[in-house]
């Protein structure tokens, strides 16, 4: 079984990182949450674990032969945002609380995090000081799909 991930960005080069490892997470719109008298944004993700996406799995749940049927693994796992004084959304309706976002990747602009999802959506997490923790939560489990983007995309 791989190790939990558990990271800190301070900075737009740390954050590229956090971005890597959570690119192409489902995320629920239920699971989020702004926090403005703590100046937090939290999220539960879905996060497909790319760091063993082209080995075997060595957990003893699944047998080998199911590796061939369940290749790649999924975690839960939460990301919190500290001083965030804003949230700004553009592109998703969160009336919908059934919805289910696709995280592309993380960006600086400026003093600012975004959040970018499939379809255009964008969360905006306005600060001067932020800082960006994340952290595996439980064991993962075997799935067969792969995300996989359009060239260009």
């Amino acid at each position: 079984m791989s190790t939990p991930i558990r990271l800190r960005a301070e900075d737009e080069d740390d954050l590229r990182v956090v971005s890597a490892c959570l690119q192409d997470a489902i995320v629920p719109i239920g699971e989020m949450c702004y926090v403005p008298d703590d100046k937090r944004f939290v999220l539960v993700v879905n996060r497909f674990k790319w760091e063993t996406a082209d080995g075997r799995r060595t957990d003893d749940g699944p047998t080998a032969e199911d590796d061939d049927l369940f290749p790649y693994e999924r975690t839960h796992c939460g990301v919190r945002f500290d001083g965030v004084e804003r949230v700004r959304i553009r592109g998703i309706d969160l009336r919908d609380r059934r919805q289910i976002l696709e995280l592309l990747g993380l960006d600086v602009d400026g003093e600012d995090v975004l959040l970018h999802f499939a379809g255009g959506g964008c969360i905006r997490l306005e600060g001067r000081a932020w800082c960006c923790r994340v952290e595996d939560l439980g064991e993962p489990w075997p799935t067969a799909s792969r995300p996989s983007h359009p060239d260009g995309d």
